[in-house]
This record gives C-alpha cells, sequence and structure tokens, in this order.
C-alpha cells in the first residue's frame, strides 16, 4: 500500500513494511530465506542476487525503519555493535572523532580497544554544553558520537546544538537513538546525519533476536554502508529481519506503556528511602529536564537510581527480585535490573567509571509492560534485602 505522508506514527509501524504482499495477499511481510536469486540472464537480476548483498526482507525491514526515523535509508546489521563498527569503518588512520562520555560499554569498547589499533584516535567528553564541542574540534575531527539519553546515567544531549556546532564545520553527527526509539526522538529532524539503533531493545521489543541499523537522509553515506553490508558481510537473516518487523507493529504502542510505568516509578523511587539519587529525564530534578521536554515526546522508560550502601547492597537487591530479571539488554515487554560496574558497564576501567558516576551502588532498571503495583512490590523487595545485608 501506499503510506499517507501525514500517517500517524502508529499507522507507520503497521504498515510501514510495504503492507499486504501483491502476489499472495499475505497480511505479513513473507520470509525470503535463498541465498541466492535466478537472474534473467549473466548480471541482468530482478533487484537481488545475493542475500549478503540484498533480500526482500531485509529491505522491507529498513524501509520501515527509515520512514519511522524519517530517513532516506536504512542499512540492517546483524547487531547494534556491528551497526555502530560499519558507521566507523567508513574512517581511516588518523582520523579523530569526539565521542559524549556516557555510552553504552560495546561502544566504548570499540572505540577504545578496537579502533585505537587501526589508527584512529577518539576522545570522550561531556557534551551537554555545545560550546565544549566546538572547543574540542580538531583539523582531523570527522565524526562526533551522541548517546541521549545515555547509558547507563540517562545524560540529554542537546542534539540541535551539537549538530550546528558540526555541520558548520564539515563534521557529521551520529546519535544513538536506541533508549529514545523514533517513538520519542528523531534526530535527523534536529540536524544529525545519521541514527544508529541496536535494535535488539525497543525497536524488537521481545528480547528474542539480536540486530542494528544505520539510517541516514544522505545519499553518500547510505552509499558507503550498502556498501559495507555487501562487503564486510555483518547482515541480519531474513528470520531476524521477520521478528524485528513483527515487534516494529506494537512500537508505539509499548512505548507509551514503558513511558507511564517508568514515569511513576521513577516519582516512587525518589521518595524512597533506600535511594540516594534518582536519574531519569522526566523528573524536575534531572539536570536536563527542560531539555529532555523540548527534544523528545517522553523520557523514555529506563531509570538509573544510586542505592544507599554499596556492591553487597547492590547485590542483594538484585538477587531479591523476582518480576524484575538481573539481566543485561533492555527495551523488552519484560522489567530487568542490572548492575552496571559489574554488568554492561564492566568494560570501563574503573576510573572511568568512577570519573563518570558509575558507582557500586548504581542499578540500571528497564521498565517493562507489567502491572506497576507488581514492580512497586517486586523493588520494595529489593530494597529490604538490601537493607537486611
Amino acid at each position: 500500500m501506499s503510506m499517507d505522508p501525514d500517517a500517524s506514527f502508529d499507522t507507520l509501524c503497521v504498515h510501514a513494511d510495504d503492507g499486504i504482499d501483491p502476489i499472495t495477499g499475505a497480511v505479513m511481510q513473507p520470509i525470503v530465506l535463498s541465498t541466492t536469486f535466478a537472474q534473467d540472464g549473466p548480471g541482468v537480476h530482478r533487484g537481488y542476487d545475493y542475500s549478503r548483498a540484498g533480500n526482500p526482507t531485509r529491505a522491507a525491514l529498513e524501509r520501515c525503519l527509515a520512514a519511522l526515523e524519517g530517513a532516506r535509508h536504512a542499512a540492517a546489521f546483524g547487531s547494534g555493535c556491528a551497526a555502530v563498527t560499519a558507521v566507523l569503518l567508513t574512517l581511516r588512520a588518523g582520523d579523530h572523532v569526539l565521542v559524549s562520555d556516557d555510552v553504552y560499554g560495546g561502544t566504548f569498547r570499540i572505540f577504545d580497544q578496537v579502533l585505537k589499533r587501526f589508527g584512529v584516535e577518539a576522545t570522550f567528553m561531556d557534551m551537554t554544553d555545545p560550546s565544549r564541542v566546538a572547543n574540542a574540534i580538531r583539523a582531523t575531527t570527522r565524526l562526533a558520537w551522541v548517546e541521549t539519553p545515555s547509558n547507563p546515567l540517562l545524560k540529554i544531549f542537546d542534539i540541535a546544538g551539537v549538530a550546528e556546532m558540526t555541520r558548520s564545520r564539515g563534521i557529521a553527527l551520529a546519535v544513538d537513538n536506541t533508549f529514545a526509539t523514533p517513538a520519542l526522538q528523531r534526530p535527523l529532524d534536529l540536524g544529525a546525519a545519521l541514527i544508529v539503533h541496536s535494535t535488539t531493545k525497543y525497536i524488537n521489543g521481545h528480547s528474542d533476536v539480536v540486530g542494528g541499523v544505520v539510517m541516514t537522509s544522505d545519499d553518500a553515506w547510505a552509499e558507503k554502508l550498502h556498501f559495507l553490508q555487501k562487503s564486510v558481510g555483518a547482515v541480519p537473516s531474513p528470520f531476524d529481519c521477520y521478528l524485528v518487523l513483527r515487534g516494529v507493529k506494537t512500537l508505539g504502542l509499548r512505548m507509551r506503556r514503558h513511558v507511564d510505568s517508568a514515569q511513576a516509578l521513577a516519582e516512587w523511587l525518589q521518595a524512597h528511602r533506600g535511594v540516594e539519587r534518582v536519574r531519569y529525564p522526566g523528573l524536575p530534578t534531572h539536570e536536563a529536564y527542560a531539555l529532555a521536554a523540548r527534544q523528545m515526546k517522553g523520557p523514555g522508560g529506563m531509570i538509573t537510581f544510586e542505592l544507599k550502601g554499596g556492591i553487597e547492597q547492590a547485590r542483594a537487591f538484585l538477587m531479591a527480585l523476582r518480576v524484575f530479571a538481573c539481566a543485561e539488554s533492555l527495551g523488552g515487554v519484560e522489567s530487568l535490573a542490572e548492575h552496571p560496574a559489574t554488568m554492561t558497564h564492566a568494560s570501563l576501567p574503573a576510573e572511568v567509571r568512577r570519573g563518570l558516576g558509575i558507582g557500586d551502588g548504581l542499578i540500571r532498571l528497564s521498565v517493562g509492560l507489567e502491572g506497576l503495583e507488581d514492580l512497586r512490590r517486586d523493588l520494595d523487595g529489593g530494597f529490604a534485602a538490601a537493607l537486611r545485608s
């Protein structure tokens, strides 16, 4: 079906995957598992020749996700880290990248332990003030990388402000939009050149597939990314693409519930005697509350808080939970709780973690779709266990 350009986000989620199959009438996107495609003659194909280079199910996913972000192009990859790596493979030895100081541990590891070996230098910095970005730009700076809301401290960076500083100097801004999703934030509309997602998280939403995507409206960037898909080969399987497409159908609906429950839990946690501090962009106490309200359509489903005590209290808290699973990842229908210092951000050196504020009592919650009162009771049981430890 031809989509109305003014269609609502929820309608795009359901129909932006191209709709009804014209051959069979199937209302769900077919899974094309074929690795190769018959050609009408040597070099004369019908749009596909080999599934690493292109696959109909993957193409449907890419068109769908591009529509949700308001992008012209999307390139799907086998994981979020593969999507990050694809963007960074466009750099050369001697190039410099500015990176927001609070990023996912896997992203930090790519910059700090992989790219460095190939002569690409990264400067990790606090980008909350865009003027700092301007002062840090070098003649060799080719890319700026921002994760907002950030992982795990939920910092909010001014996408439009950073984009203004970089674009005027010919530097591309990439925004990791995994925590917000296009339901809450569209970075291209704010001046970013590239958007990166771990589709493993909210976009798929069911904790049953690993994937990633990069989106852009720049033709030159799209050409580079599709070349890397074909040449490096870190592409998702057709079945994985189908699973993400299935998850996207309910993205708008799910995000509203994630936000509503996270907001209520954050307010409850802020008043809890077992909590030192709550970090959530929907609370007026968040340092970028006004920016989040202006830049986003909702503060998201992630909460980070500092538990009173240290690592023993954090361990007791997590082990006592029954509704929240103690697990890495985020964005699924189920609620998850984790300890960044020993789990998702263990790859950061201890001194870097301390400098960022990732202490031994820091807990990160991914608020799922369970009943709000059940989640509150579960967290209360965790606090009781932490107090006894």
